[in-house]
């Protein structure tokens, strides 16, 4: 039997700035378009230069986008992260655990790459998109 394949968003977290949807779901598939560190109520870039904040801020987007589409972090099975720079995987890295490990309380943490490229924002220091399974 085939599953149909639907867009998930929200209000939640920014709107796509391109001819994107902030989600797809098809099946028990659910996969979150990359996220930023947008402001869903403005639209405003935020915290420039603190990729720490960046990142707790792009979580807290991605994590909107999977409860519009019927999951959590718990349900994650890849989180990808997307910098501009080595130099801030650190910092990144220590927001990241804190808000995934507070946020899946399995203690089963998602699967991740990341990778340093260019990004679409000169504001952006981060972007991260997921992959859920839902049952």
């Amino acid at each position: 039997m085939s599953h149909p394949k639907t867009a998930v968003s929200t209000t939640d977290a920014p709107a796509p700035a391109h001819t994107f949807s902030q989600g797809v779901r098809k099946g028990p598939l659910l996969q979150v378009s990359g996220q930023g560190p947008v402001d869903p109520a403005t639209g405003e870039y935020l915290h420039p230069g603190d990729v720490k904040a960046q990142t707790l801020r792009t979580l807290r987007n991605v994590e909107a986008v999977l409860r519009a589409g019927g999951a959590s972090l718990e349900d994650v099975v890849m989180l990808r992260v997307y910098l501009t720079t080595r130099d801030d995987f650190a910092a990144m890295n220590e927001a990241y655990g804190e808000f995934v490990g507070r946020n899946c309380p399995s203690g089963v943490l998602p699967a991740r790459t990341t990778v340093m490229t260019g990004l679409p924002r000169e504001e952006m220091l981060v972007e991260i998109d997921a992959l859920a399974v839902l049952d």
